[in-house]
């Protein structure tokens, strides 16, 4: 401010200095609480004693078949056909959690968590099923960590992916009987046959499984991911049992059960009419 005389003043005000002094406190709280948020989204591994004893040795799991199981149908059809409780045993999970999952906030473990079995006569086994949601952010390090876990060396990965029918993108005419259907992308280090045919462009992977893809080729791991592409939402038998072929090549480390009995299907199928996601 400049006076009569030309003589120059400094302006004083109170009300524009307590208005910086509160936002430099909002920006600290802002700042608190992405803090917060960033380790509250933090992918958290809970493994057994046994493992976590042997991986504070600095030890790997030595795994030889890795099956990872993204989606409801998928995780199901592990449940129904391969998980018998006399031949597994349940290792260890990963926590995740975001917008659409709450772990440790009194939601279910199914839905919040991803459980890993190990085959109690094939330690080498692993299986792991993942029906929660895992956030766009949260993909790379879930891949990172859990593979930190695993020995690479022959290490094969096997992902099963759910997808809706809707999702697929094709010239010719697609009708709802020819649902649900498989298609494999793999990595080049990946030397078996699929035992269907190769996911046609422009159709992608998204998500885990293409987190997972993505690391196993980067790390030259060999991988296949086999997505079901299904017109019912929510887990449906028939679907379920689409995933059969892609374990055939496992070999005697994993047996499917190939009539499983009623009781074991009404635990996991939750519906009883088929829903279409189709207009014909």
């Amino acid at each position: 401010m400049a006076t009569f005389f030309g003589e120059v003043l400094s302006v004083y005000s109170r009300a524009v200095d307590e208005d910086d002094g509160e936002e430099l406190e909002e920006d600290e709280e802002d700042e608190q609480i992405r803090r917060e948020l960033e380790e509250k989204r933090q992918v958290q591994l809970q493994w057994s004693p046994e493992v976590s004893e042997s991986l504070r040795s600095g030890n790997k799991l030595q795994c030889s078949d890795f099956v990872l199981a993204v989606g409801h149908n998928a995780s199901s059809f592990l449940s129904v056909y391969v998980l018998t409780p006399a031949k597994w045993d349940a290792v260890g999970r990963a926590l995740v959690w975001n917008e659409r999952s709450r772990a440790g906030t009194g939601q279910s473990s199914e839905e919040s968590a991803c459980v890993f079995h190990r085959h109690k006569d094939h330690p080498s086994v692993l299986i792991c099923q993942v029906t929660c949601h895992i956030a766009e952010d949260q993909l790379f390090q879930w891949t990172q960590k859990v593979f930190d876990c695993l020995q690479h060396r022959q290490l094969s990965v096997t992902v099963l992916s759910d997808s809706s029918v809707a999702d697929y993108k094709t010239a010719d005419y697609l009708c709802s009987s020819s649902a649900p259907f498989l298609r494999s992308l793999h990595t080049t280090a990946f030397s078996d046959q699929p035992v269907c045919q190769s996911l046609e462009q422009p159709n992608i992977v998204t998500g885990l499984s293409a987190a997972v893809l993505n690391h196993c080729q980067v790390h030259r791991i060999a991988a296949v991911v086999y997505q079901c592409y299904s017109d019912v939402i929510g887990p449906d038998s028939v679907t379920m049992a689409t995933y059969k072929p892609a374990l055939s090549k496992l070999g005697k480390s994993i047996q499917l059960d190939m009539s499983p009995s009623t009781n074991v299907l009404r635990k996991f199928v939750r519906t009883t009419e088929i829903q279409s996601n189709l207009y014909i």
